[in-house]
């Protein structure tokens, strides 16, 4: 009689959650490593070599020696980023220093298939007003469609149908006190001009 064939047993690492075969392919790689070098040797044996001349070199700085690679500069680690995991295996980077943005509600007049129009209102949300508001608002007011989507710099601004340029810079400062008419610009050939 046949023998019955046992299913495979895959190890799967604990870090990225992909079979150790894969790891290399994850997003993790280099937090992969410790496991990898414990766990499945047999694996990845460059990982080995690796960490032994990792132990060594680390074994020469604890002595006071140090080796030909490293240079007595980058004794001091720069800040560590922020890592924010996302749904998929994307990373988000949060840097340790944020600079702030400048205060600014830039609008502009995007033209599609040659007659219609589409007004953007970018930085609303700097002035501490909610995007999703304000786009009902705008919609209310000048009775269009209107929505929060992202732009091209992956960050969220407000499309308004129609060209209401000039109309909304009025309404801006009437409904957001926080928002001066100093803040305002407008985008025209390529050139940001102030509002007022």
């Amino acid at each position: 009689m046949a023998e019955k064939p046992q299913p495979v047993r895959v190890l799967y690492c604990p870090v990225c959650s992909l079979p150790a075969e894969y790891c290399e392919f994850g997003p993790d790689f280099e937090k992969c490593k410790p496991w990898l070098i414990q766990n499945a040797p047999q694996l990845y044996p460059d990982l080995l070599k690796e960490a032994s001349t990792d132990k060594l070199a680390e074994q020469l700085q604890n002595s006071g020696l140090s080796s030909g690679a490293s240079d007595g500069g980058a004794t001091s680690a720069p800040k560590q980023e922020e890592v924010k995991r996302l749904p998929g295996g994307k990373i988000k980077k949060k840097s340790g220093t944020r600079f702030q943005e400048k205060q600014e509600v830039v609008i502009e007049k995007v033209i599609r298939n040659k007659r219609k129009c589409i007004t953007t209102v970018k930085g609303l949300d700097l002035f501490g007003v909610k995007l999703s508001e304000a786009s009902k608002k705008l919609g209310k007011k000048f009775a269009t469609g209107a929505s929060v989507v992202k732009g091209p710099t992956e960050k969220e601004q407000i499309d308004v149908q129609g060209d209401i340029s000039y109309d909304i810079v009025e309404f801006i400062t009437e409904t957001w006190a926080d928002v001066p008419e100093t803040a305002i610009f407008f985008i025209e050939d390529g050139k940001k001009v102030p509002a007022a």
